[in-house]
């Protein structure tokens, strides 16, 4: 095999773990940049929810305190690390408005489900 050969060989192997190296880092890079895209949608959602519930006059005060009795009442001794707005549906009238948060801690999540009635805001259901 002639010196030539040997050089060429080389040069294309070298040329094709570049290619394979770069077409790795820009699919790791792009995947990663999905999972950070998401969260800032999720994010957004939640804020968007926040603004909505206090321009509609809602008071997140009672809201969360809802939702944290309903947590402390079906899962006595979890701990919630975080407790997020991801729902708010207002419809006509006071007695048909619903909000739902997500209550995060102990490895875990609960989706906890409040509707307003006459007396305040109760829990609908807790998945």
């Amino acid at each position: 095999m002639s010196v030539l050969a040997i050089v060429l060989i080389v040069v294309g192997a070298i040329v094709m773990l570049v290619l394979v190296g770069g077409f790795l880092a820009t699919r790791r890079r792009a995947h990663e940049e999905e999972g950070r895209f998401d969260e800032h949608v999720a994010a957004a959602d939640r804020a968007l929810e926040e603004a909505r519930a206090a321009d509609k006059g809602w008071d997140r005060a009672l809201l969360e305190d809802a939702a944290l009795k309903a947590v402390a009442d079906a899962r006595p001794g979890w701990t919630i690390d975080e407790l997020h707005l991801v729902l708010v549906d207002d419809r006509p009238g006071v007695t048909e408005d619903r909000a739902q948060f997500v209550a995060v801690g102990s490895g875990d999540e609960l989706r906890v489900a409040l509707a307003r009635r006459d007396e305040g805001w109760v829990v609908e259901r807790i998945e």
